[in-house]
């Protein structure tokens, strides 16, 4: 009852404003289409400015911005849906299926790993917001089968360990703790390396879905 306490105490206002990124990855997890991931992304690197439970300095937010500008400029692709794939579409109503039910089953265990913790309301509420948003990511990952698509999933997972980082460096009571910029950098590394693969598999395959890697052939 403490968890939802939590929630349920909160204004209109300031529930949307908690839940908007992860509404937004949501929608874009279960939406196919170029276009969708594309103003999801946009309109995250606009909420994240009022996103305080983010715990980061302004220019650290301003670099969360950018790096979700640089997702729905270079993460969603031009025409998600040409060229088609090369793979048939057998199977992917089960792998779709499966993927849902794993990682909805993910989310619901890591929610209700935070809700049996004896925290304040704020922390239950940064924690439980970050990992959703990292179950978010990892079932993103499972579903949308296009390679540029995967850095919204990282991105995802990357947000969510930055608002875990931030919720637990607020618990220290220690100082001179080491700036919490580490969630950025990592995850810049990564939608960086994702859009290399990506763009390699356009190049010299032809295709960026990921299950035509199963039906290219030397």
């Amino acid at each position: 009852m403490h968890f939802l306490d939590a929630w349920r105490e909160l204004a209109t206002a300031d529930l949307l404003r908690l839940l908007a990124p992860l509404l937004l990855v949501a929608i874009a997890t279960l939406l196919p289409g170029a276009r969708v991931a594309r103003i999801a992304a946009i309109l995250i690197a606009i909420v994240l400015p009022g996103l305080r439970e983010l715990g980061t300095e302004p220019l650290v937010t301003a670099g969360w911005c950018v790096l979700w500008l640089l997702v729905a400029w270079q993460g969603s692709g031009t025409g998600e849906g040409e060229p088609a794939p090369i793979a048939g579409r057998r199977g992917v109503l089960e792998t779709g299926t499966l993927g849902l039910a794993v990682g909805a089953a993910l989310l619901a265990l890591l929610i209700a790993a935070v809700a049996r913790q004896d925290m304040s309301t704020e922390d239950s509420r940064r924690a439980s917001i970050g990992v959703a948003l990292v179950g978010v990511g990892l079932l993103h990952l499972m579903l949308r089968r296009h390679a540029r698509r995967a850095t919204m999933g990282f991105g995802a997972m990357g947000l969510g360990l930055q608002i875990l980082d931030g919720a637990a460096r607020g618990a220290q009571v220690q100082t001179g703790l080491p700036p919490g910029t580490w969630p950025l950098i990592a995850t810049t590394l990564a939608i960086l390396l994702v859009l290399r693969v990506a763009v390699t598999r356009e190049r010299w395959a032809g295709t960026p879905w990921v299950p035509d890697a199963h039906d290219l052939h030397d």
